[in-house]
């Protein structure tokens, strides 16, 4: 009997009269990527258990986290983007610039040399983004901080009054005058600054108040160092125009072709004092009897 049963299961036939339930193949170890609507799925698979399969990090329905391999490749996009922002053929110009005494056959000792600013403007058309928060120049101690202040064009500056003293910012450097009045201790006011361009920057009540805004229609801009070594980095390869300022000086223009082998050298002559001389916004003298009319000294 047991011979028959056997040769009966063997040939597919159920003992006892009952029929027999056929057994499901097991899940193949490693299905091919699945069909979700239009969108492939990409997650990544593994046994959930000796026999089984799952989506590793779907979830219920399949929509869990994404997988080690997706995030990798996410990153890999993200640092090819970055990369293609980068100007191609970026350049660095070196140089050091060298302030001279009157006269230019000496050096300078009594100036400093790291309030000059050097800015290259390339031929073609490099825009610059104004920026999204304002500047700052605070008046602090009866100076305005910082003295030389570089900004894209377009850009905001405030001007906080962290003296317990009335201060009036103004400036008559056209086309960015401005008068910002007599104000209090306090955050102050902003004016945007819309034209490329030098602004010299007084206060109507002290004679010794002095700074600079350096507006600019270049992304390309540095301060040297105490010894005068200056690199502006990420350059466009081509021509363009180098520019030094130092207020105290003329400011040096010249020529530049890009890629330059060797260090500019740049001499600044010394022909303006620190301080230099300015009138009220009226156009008046600040001064009665060589004093400053509020006291200043």
């Amino acid at each position: 009997m047991r011979t028959i049963v056997s040769a009966a299961i063997a040939a597919g036939a159920a003992p006892s009269g009952r029929a027999l339930t056929p057994v499901p193949s097991p899940a193949p170890s490693h299905p091919p990527p699945r069909e979700r609507g239009t969108r492939l799925e990409r997650f990544c698979w593994s046994p959930s258990s000796p026999g089984e399969g799952g989506w590793e990090g779907a979830g219920e329905e399949g929509r869990g986290d994404e997988g080690p391999a997706v995030r990798i490749g996410h990153l890999a996009l993200i640092v090819l983007l970055a990369l293609l922002s980068i100007p191609l053929h970026a350049e660095d110009l070196r140089g050091r610039i060298q302030l001279l005494a009157k006269g230019g056959k000496s050096p300078d000792r009594g100036s400093d040399v790291r309030q000059a600013i050097v800015w290259f403007e390339p031929a073609g058309s490099h825009p610059v983004r104004p920026a999204g928060e304002p500047f700052e120049m605070v008046t602090r101690r009866k100076e305005l901080v910082p003295r030389v202040l570089v900004i894209p064009r377009g850009s905001r500056v405030r001007f906080p009054n962290q003296d317990p003293i009335l201060h009036n910012v103004f400036s008559v450097s056209s086309p960015n005058q401005f008068d910002l009045g007599l104000y209090r201790e306090g955050p102050g006011k902003e004016k945007r600054f819309e034209e490329p361009g030098l602004v010299r920057v007084y206060c109507n009540v002290h004679h010794d108040m002095v700074a600079y805004i350096l507006v600019l229609d270049t992304p390309y801009s540095a301060s040297p160092s105490a010894a005068g070594d200056f690199v502006l980095a990420g350059l466009p390869k081509g021509p363009g125009k180098l520019t030094v300022w130092h207020e105290q000086g003329d400011p040096w223009t010249g020529t530049v072709e890009l890629p330059q082998k060797t260090p500019v050298q740049i001499g600044i002559e010394i022909v303006r004092p620190l301080i230099p001389a300015h009138l009220n916004k009226q156009g008046q003298s600040y001064f009665r009897s060589q004093r400053d009319r509020y006291d200043n000294r």
